[in-house]
């Protein structure tokens, strides 16, 4: 049994969202053919994620000092103990879906505190004289997208920070094998959004189809 951990950012209700629509597709699909799999949701706009900010770098850098978590400030041990947890929690599980829209040619801002809690130095990754090693390898991850335009040819391909972001991250933690499922173009071609979406809902199924299966050795 594998623990999935679908982590959404997007405020807006899933019947108003192409990004939250693609991605129920896809968990439905994939609660189908892994029904016994334990799968947690992180609703990230329902969560309060610490951004890494004095009081955080203060705690740490006690905690290198030698200082007990105990003697940290209330500030700081809040908000390092609720980084450390959202780490320890990522760590735990096997595969991971992230569903975003992409804002400002990028990910939400609330994905972004996310991801700043899960590249932790010495937990999911480490440095070495070679340089930063991903500490995370044999797991898996999909990332569900939507975007308004046309971002994957053309003179968008190189305005979208979004899904590249996530990609990159994941490698740098080890994560290399990632599976990106894009809706695009509904907002420059109206009069498709629909068909844009029930295409994206078909490639999501099929997706997920493949992300219950073994993982096959390398």
């Amino acid at each position: 049994m594998a623990k999935v951990l679908y982590i959404t950012a997007n405020p807006k209700p899933e019947d108003q969202s192409y990004s939250l629509a693609v991605g129920r597709a896809f968990l439905d699909a994939y609660r189908q053919e892994k029904p016994d799999d334990e799968i947690v949701v992180l609703d990230l706009y329902r969560m309060d994620i610490p951004y890494i900010d004095a009081d955080v770098f203060s705690g740490w850098g006690k905690l290198q000092q030698g200082i007990a978590f105990d003697q940290l400030s209330a500030e700081e041990k809040e908000k390092v103990g609720a980084i450390s947890a959202l780490t320890d929690q990522f760590i735990d599980a096997d595969k991971y879906v992230f569903v975003t829209p992409l804002w400002n040619f990028s990910v939400p801002p609330k994905m972004k505190a996310y991801i700043d809690t899960i590249c932790i130095a010495g937990k999911t990754f480490s440095y070495t004289p070679q340089g930063p090693v991903g500490l995370l390898t044999g797991k898996r991850a999909v990332h569900i997208q939507a975007r308004g335009g046309i971002y994957s040819e053309g003179p968008g391909a190189e305005m979208e920070f979004g899904d590249r972001y996530i990609r990159t991250v994941l490698s740098f933690i080890g994560i290399t094998d990632v599976e990106s499922i894009i809706v695009e173009g509904m907002a420059q071609m109206p009069d498709q959004a629909d068909e844009i979406r029930a295409r994206a809902i078909e490639q999501a199924k099929d997706a997920a189809k493949r992300f219950a299966r073994e993982q096959q050795p390398v």
